[in-house]
């Protein structure tokens, strides 16, 4: 399967991620949408899963959980904004979530793949909104097969 993950679009879905979601089976969006109107654009690409973070307003906190947790090719994920945790560090997510296989994260607008020796991995897609903190604009595609350990790769907007 070929997961398309994206964090803190901030209201905005740049027009390279429609590109680069073009053939993803699934979406998995980190939080920090900035509006419903980004998770319909998205689900016209492909299902989404989503989760509010920390500058989402009520509405979507309400519609949205704050982790989400599914299966994908027998590998286990949780999908968090990462706001609520103490650190964002990878070591701290794989504390916070043991049974994951893949933790998707946002928050900190640093992207991020970080394998772990059992073959799970942190990921952080990078900001795919507005330009902030300095941050490059990015995504990440994610690809699955039973038996086999999770692949990743970041893929930059600009």
């Amino acid at each position: 399967m070929r997961l398309g993950l994206i964090a803190d679009t901030h209201g905005a879905v740049r027009e390279r991620v429609h590109e680069v979601f073009r053939k993803v089976d699934l979406i998995l969006h980190a939080g920090d949408l900035g509006g419903a109107e980004v998770l319909e654009e998205l689900e016209l690409l492909a299902p989404v899963t989503a989760v509010y973070g920390n500058v989402d307003a009520p509405m979507l906190k309400r519609r949205l959980p704050q982790v989400a947790r599914l299966e994908v090719d027998d590998l286990r994920f949780v999908v968090t904004h990462g706001d609520q945790l103490d650190s964002r560090e990878p070591e701290a997510l794989k504390e916070a979530f043991p049974e994951a296989d893949v933790i998707v994260f946002g928050h900190t607008h640093r992207a991020l793949i970080h394998n772990f020796q059992d073959f799970s991995v942190v990921i952080n897609p990078g900001p795919a909104g507005p330009v902030r903190l300095d941050c490059k604009p990015s995504v990440a595609i994610l690809e699955t097969e039973p038996g086999i350990p999770p692949r990743a790769r970041i893929v930059p907007l600009t």
